[in-house]
């Protein structure tokens, strides 16, 4: 197994190794958050087929919840979702109920 470099040793055209980013957690520097009204949710998985992160969590072949440590918060998913089951939100502004179950952050 090759050797996960530090973004600082990454040289300009570098390729990472296939599935090295699952060891990197790339959540900590996102400004939005996606929150998933799982009532609403169809779980028709087209949040998960677009994530660029792999952050959307799947349990029984359903929408369970979102990975943080890996979302970025670009919106895909919200954009995407047919029924409007998820909203992004800026994560300073979310209410508690919407931060349950979510990792804390410093500035909560």
């Amino acid at each position: 197994m090759a050797k996960l470099l530090k973004k600082g040793q990454m040289k300009p055209g570098t390729i990472a190794e296939a599935g090295s980013m699952s060891r990197l957690n790339t959540g900590t520097w996102r400004t939005y958050c996606p929150v998933t009204d799982l009532e609403k949710c169809t779980h028709c998985m087209i949040c998960w087929l677009l994530c660029p992160d792999s952050a959307v969590q799947i349990e029984a072949g359903k929408k369970v919840g979102t990975n943080l440590q890996y979302c970025k918060g670009c919106g895909i998913c919200a954009t995407e979702c047919p029924v409007d089951a998820i909203e992004i939100k800026l994560e300073s502004e979310m209410s508690e109920q919407e931060r349950k179950g979510y990792p804390a952050r410093e500035f909560w």
